[in-house]
């Protein structure tokens, strides 16, 4: 797709560890970005209804938890699929904000589920920035370009040793790195601020 990865790595993964993967959410390439940089095997959690659709269904489900977000009952069941997930060794990928927010929008407020199973099962937090795909690959068709795609892996945050009632202050750090990172960058921050960037898009993951 012309698309070339331009990676800051502040730390490198472990092939024989589990880490949650946390990047910011703003394009159908940010899966596929992660699922490229990673080492490590990685599972998503992702909406049940993209099963259906022919061949892409068949591999989707393979690699994500899937989840019926209109559903409680689901959603439980989601978190205990992901513990059995993750006490076999599997790295997790979530993007907090827990959805593609408008492209107006810097960095929308993170949900808690990444958190509390990074402290639950001691798994270091992996921030990652993505600072192109508004630009690149928008979700508006009518917008996008081949590009260079700029990735800053942040050094991770780990939680080890850490009780779940600190997992709001650990949201609020990775929050704030992340929402600093972004808001320092000037082409991410001109892509933010185009004209008409109000439309919603919904995503996959």
């Amino acid at each position: 797709m012309g698309f070339r990865l331009q990676v800051q790595n502040d730390q490198d993964t472990d092939i024989h560890k589990s880490y949650m993967f946390c990047p910011n959410h703003a394009s159908l390439m940010d899966a596929f970005v992660l699922i490229a940089l990673s080492k490590n095997p990685i599972v998503f959690v992702g909406k049940h209804e993209l099963v259906k659709i022919p061949v892409f269904g068949f591999f989707y489900k393979r690699i994500v938890i899937l989840v019926d977000r209109n559903n409680p009952e689901s959603r439980k069941k989601v978190y205990e699929s992901a513990k059995k997930r993750l006490q076999n060794g599997i790295s997790m990928a979530i993007f907090p904000e827990g959805l593609v927010p408008t492209e107006n929008i810097v960095l929308a407020p993170f949900k808690n589920g990444a958190f509390s199973l990074a402290i639950e099962f001691n798994m270091p937090i992996v921030p990652q920035i993505y600072y192109d795909c508004k630009r690149l690959f928008s979700w508006d068709f009518f917008k996008g370009s081949p590009g260079v795609f700029r990735i800053h892996q942040h050094a991770f945050i780990e939680t080890k040793d850490l009780e779940m009632d600190a997992m709001q202050n650990l949201k609020e750090q990775v929050f704030k790195m992340m929402e600093d990172d972004l808001l320092s960058d000037e082409k991410y921050m001109n892509d933010t601020n185009r004209p008409n960037n109000e439309r919603e898009f919904k995503s996959p993951l």
